[in-house]
């Protein structure tokens, strides 16, 4: 009630003090003759300075010149009792200064009470447009703020065209000021050649600033004609983002990578934000690497709590999954923004961004191998990007399994969402799925199993393998296959030498995959990636034909066992394994080793798991 009360007041105020500034310009010595009406205020002015200017009020007078009409009511006149004071003292002759504040609305008032050359020289309507035209649309912060001044006075303000000249003008003068600053960074080097000069400051894009106080209608309009003038990407995204973080930061949880608080209901007063992250996302240049990923993830937080619409959301995954290896941990961290019962994290969204960047790497397996320099932008991840897509999921999914709501089949999905050849070492899945079975200990033998079935035992280091012999988390099948893949690696380490030691398979992927070189040309790089891949196949093809030849040697062992007849073989089998110190090489999450009781017991359970075996 105070605040209504102090608004009737300032009102009041400005109505008087309107009134007193009247009796400034009117004419006291000749008694007033009508009285214009506009939005609640009252103008007592005379006819004849009125009618020479104003076609609209000629018109009024003369319909009612029987009557000698006395009061006439302007109504929705674009400006209110601003604009007709303005336009009534150019009807008197009482100069006035047209500014960038009040020329939109001395255009729109003027064509409302029709003051055109029609019924006079050098209207006011005319003036106006020459301000326009002349002052206005040579000048960037000019046309911001006439903009800002035609948010109140649409839709005429767009069918007179002001907004479109403006708009035209701003795009025209930014291109030109960052083709002026391009030029400021042109440089001799000591060769005497031209370059440009990268890290000297860029200062083209200073309009960014002032753009962010546009309305988002006009503003997405205002970029849409800078796009269409070739202003740069990188221009037009720092502008994005600078717009973004002015219209969002104002709801702190839809920028906070790290904050986890449930929301069951969203608001009605996030429709504003709801417009503006469909229009920043409908606004984002195609190229890559012009806006940071973590704003891409700022906005799809922002889309998934806002509930925008599903293409929204789905273009930015789209782009997230295009440059995902650059992306962190936190980026990825999703808040689930569901009711209470679901996962603390989105993980639907994480596999769908997953599922676009690995069908990136699927696209060229279908290319041939001409097809791919045809082309000079790349359709898949090079292998370097693999691997460091895999170490993130592995360490996203190490962050999500303690979860208690998470669901087996959600994790097996997002375990699975990359290819095979993308993890060379399965030490960071090893260490999701021991989380993950420490976290939800009711799980099914056979649920644990499928589990297992996502590592290969073979890919473990010595320490992760050496901590899998002796988990009791994980199923007996999965132990006995760790101890054979561990016996299989001693026994090459200590028989084999020189050129005939077969290279671990991660090892041979790491030296195929290496960086590549920033001087090689695009080509190049194509070509190097498909000789990579053809290397991966034939090391691919190897490694079967190795695991062939040790399925044979343990049907071999086996056959061996069957004729002993004793458990000879298994006690030296043990002994053995204890002679090596198999497990004397402690992971860094394995609190102590394990004692002679544990030892004896593994001992045990390889022999009937093998007993079982025949």
């Amino acid at each position: 009630m105070d605040r209504s009360d102090k608004q009737q007041q300032q009102l009041s105020l400005a109505k008087s003090s309107r009134q007193q500034r009247n009796n400034e310009w009117i004419f006291r010595d000749v008694p007033s003759d009508i009285t214009i009406q506009v939005n609640g205020g009252a103008f007592s002015l005379h006819k004849f300075p009125l009618v020479s200017r104003s076609g609209r009020i000629r018109k009024l007078v003369a319909e009612h010149r029987d009557s000698d009409i006395s009061r006439v009511e302007l109504l929705h006149l674009p400006g209110g009792a601003e604009s007709f004071e303005l336009a009534a003292k150019f009807c008197y002759g009482i100069n006035f200064e047209i500014t960038s504040g009040n020329v939109a609305q001395l255009c729109c008032a003027s064509d409302y009470l029709e003051m055109t050359e029609e019924f006079s020289k050098d209207n006011l309507g005319s003036r106006a447009e020459e301000y326009l035209e002349c002052i206005v649309c040579k000048n960037l912060e000019m046309c911001v703020e006439v903009l800002l001044q035609c948010e109140s006075l649409l839709p005429l303000a767009d069918e007179l065209k002001i907004v479109s000249r403006c708009i035209d003008a701003i795009a025209s003068k930014a291109c030109v000021e960052q083709i002026a600053s391009s030029f400021s960074r042109l440089e001799y080097s000591s060769s005497g050649r031209l370059h440009m000069n990268r890290q000297a400051k860029c200062d083209g894009d200073w309009w960014i600033e002032d753009l962010s106080v546009l309305r988002v209608d006009l503003y997405q309009r205002v970029i849409t004609a800078m796009k269409c003038r070739g202003v740069r990407p990188e221009s037009i995204g720092a502008s994005l983002v600078n717009y973004a973080q002015k219209e969002l930061t104002k709801k702190s949880s839809l920028w906070n990578p790290s904050g986890q608080t449930k929301v069951d209901v969203i608001p009605a007063s996030t429709g504003h934000e709801k417009l503006v992250v469909e229009t920043i996302v409908g606004l984002l240049p195609v190229e890559k690497l012009v806006v940071p990923i973590t704003f891409l993830f700022g906005l799809l937080r922002s889309a998934v709590m806002l509930d925008c619409t599903i293409a929204c959301r789905l273009d930015l995954e789209r782009r997230i999954g295009s440059q995902l290896d650059i992306a962190t941990l936190d980026d990825l961290l999703i808040p689930s923004f569901k009711h209470a019962g679901d996962t603390l994290f989105d993980v639907d969204t994480v596999h769908r961004i997953l599922v676009n960047f690995s069908q990136q790497d699927d696209s060229e397996e279908d290319m041939e191998d001409g097809s791919v320099f045809e082309s000079d932008s790349p359709h898949s991840p090079s292998q370097t990007a693999l691997f460091k897509v895999s170490k993130l999921l592995d360490n996203y999914l190490a962050e999500i399994a303690p979860d208690a709501n998470l669901k087996l089949a959600k994790f097996l999905v997002i375990a699975d969402a990359l290819p095979e050849h993308a993890r060379t070492v399965h030490d960071g899945l090893y260490r999701a799925i021991d989380i993950y079975l420490k976290a939800h200990q009711g799980l099914s033998d056979t649920d644990k199993k499928k589990l297992c079935k996502m590592i290969d035992f073979q890919k473990l280091s010595q320490e992760a393998g050496a901590h899998a012999a002796q988990n009791e988390r994980l199923p007996l099948q999965s132990i006995v296959q760790v101890l054979y893949f561990e016996q299989i690696r001693l026994r090459n380490s200590l028989g084999c030498s020189g050129e005939d030691e077969p290279k671990p398979m991660h090892q041979s992927w790491r030296i195929s995959s290496g960086a590549l070189s920033a001087a090689m040309s695009p080509r190049d790089n194509y070509a190097s990636l498909r000789r990579e891949n053809r290397e991966l196949k034939l090391e691919l093809a190897r490694l079967r034909m190795r695991l062939n030849d040790l399925e044979r040697e343990h049907v071999c062992m086996k056959r061996d066992m069957e004729k002993s007849n004793s458990r000879k073989f298994m006690s030296s089998f043990s002994k053995k394994i204890g002679k090596l110190s198999f497990f004397g090489h402690s992971s860094s999450r394995a609190s102590t080793s394990p004692s002679r009781q544990s030892y004896r017991t593994d001992s045990k359970v390889i022999e009937r798991t093998c007993a079982s075996t025949d």
